[in-house]
């Protein structure tokens, strides 16, 4: 019975996890469409797609215990966004205007970060914690960059039905600048450490609930 209710309990976490980081982080790269405050947007969005990554991935990698499971974490959120992110190829965009962010590198290096270290709990916190926190704002700026020009295709396609804090506008200057990927991953790896250890501790609860 209990490893029959272990099972379950594991998928049941996963899927609810896994939904629900995607769901929070669903408008993640819509920073786009806040065209005045981007890179403050961009900053904020990174810090809050490492959160939901690094929790959901770190409890996951630590129930099976087996590395590969983060990446396969990442996977799961990846495919979730790309069906959300449908929503804005049925309004009218053109796909190169949709940005999905990018979490399977950042998961990949979580998993090296575990499997490096001969499944040390701990160094995954402090390691694979700073990697993925400094790793996320990079690689969704390279994939940012790879988008046709936000302000110029959103004046293209406008789209009446978008609420009004949704319209792009022009640009303003000294909003949060400088360098949102450096403030991005700053902040992230110093507090990815906190959302690592907290998906561990998250495992650790999973587990007292089912022992009980």
């Amino acid at each position: 019975v209990m490893v029959w209710l272990r099972r379950c309990t594991h998928y049941l976490f996963i899927v609810v996890v896994a939904a629900n980081s995607t769901l929070l982080t669903i408008d993640a790269g819509d920073y786009i469409f806040y065209t005045d405050w981007a890179w403050t947007l961009f900053t904020v969005f990174s810090i809050s797609q490492t959160l939901m990554l690094a929790v959901g991935a770190t409890y996951y990698l630590t129930f099976t215990g087996v590395p590969g499971t983060a990446t396969y974490y990442g996977l799961i959120m990846t495919v979730y966004t790309w069906v959300a992110k449908g929503a804005w190829f049925a309004l009218g965009y053109p796909y190169d205007f949709i940005v999905t962010p990018i979490w399977l590198p950042s998961a990949m290096l979580l998993d090296l970060a575990y499997w490096a270290t001969k499944k040390n709990k701990h160094s995954l916190i402090l390691f694979g914690g700073v990697l993925v926190g400094m790793s996320l704002p990079l690689f969704n700026m390279v994939n940012l960059i790879t988008v046709a020009d936000p302000l110029e295709t959103a004046f293209k396609y406008p789209r009446p039905t978008l609420p009004p804090y949704m319209t792009p506008i022009e640009p303003q200057v000294g909003k949060f600048y400088n360098s949102p990927v450096a403030l991005g991953a700053g902040a992230g790896a110093v507090l990815s450490v906190t959302f690592t250890a907290s998906g561990c501790k998250l495992n650790t609860w999973t587990y007292r609930w089912m022992a009980a």
